[in-house]
């Protein structure tokens, strides 16, 4: 195979999110009173994926996980199965700037990382997701940019505000650079 292949870690990493991203789904969506749109929890966990295992993962965990999840409820809704996808792409292309392993995800990232994830969203959902449905699905107009709205928002918070915390959480565990000295006698 020509080009870089996923290390065995970023594949167990990418099997292993698309399931939590299905459970998640499942189990820990709430209703938004709009039809088919959930605040949905498992974008926080996507958002952590794709800053920890870069654009491939992300992208792959997002539409893989998201059609298991639609498979499983109702059958596969390819427009916003591929907004997933595209979610966990573009906030994977960030995860070598905000480098998390070296323990720091202090303001300056989370503004990043937020500021981001916010474009990404608001282009996905309020964009993407909408005229993938009309095009694929001849959904009404109206409807579908309603519904991308509602789940762009709700996104846009969740991962704002749970994917933050976690990733921050995750930060808090790594070892800064330089933060281990030598003991002399």
């Amino acid at each position: 195979m020509a080009g870089k292949q996923l290390s065995t870690k970023t594949v167990v990493a990418i099997g292993i999110g698309a399931a939590v991203f299905v459970i998640l789904g499942r189990f820990a969506s709430i209703p938004t009173g709009i039809p088919n749109t959930q605040i949905e929890t498992s974008y926080a966990f996507l958002a952590l994926m794709a800053v920890l295992f870069g654009p491939v993962a992300g992208a792959l965990i997002g539409f893989i996980g998201h059609l298991i999840k639609d498979a499983t409820l109702f059958g596969p809704w390819w427009s916003w199965i591929i907004v997933s996808g595209f979610v966990g792409l573009m906030i994977g292309f960030i995860s070598k700037r905000l480098n998390v392993e070296e323990g720091i995800f202090g303001l300056k990232k989370i503004i990043f990382f937020n500021v981001v994830q916010v474009i990404t969203q608001a282009i996905g959902w309020f964009v993407i997701a909408p005229i993938l449905d009309i095009v694929i699905y001849a959904e009404p107009v109206n409807k579908v940019f309603l519904q991308g709205f509602a789940a762009g928002i709700s996104n846009i918070i969740t991962v704002g505000v749970i994917g933050t915390i976690i990733i921050a959480a995750y930060a808090r565990t790594r070892s800064k650079s330089g933060s281990l000295t030598k003991e002399t006698s």
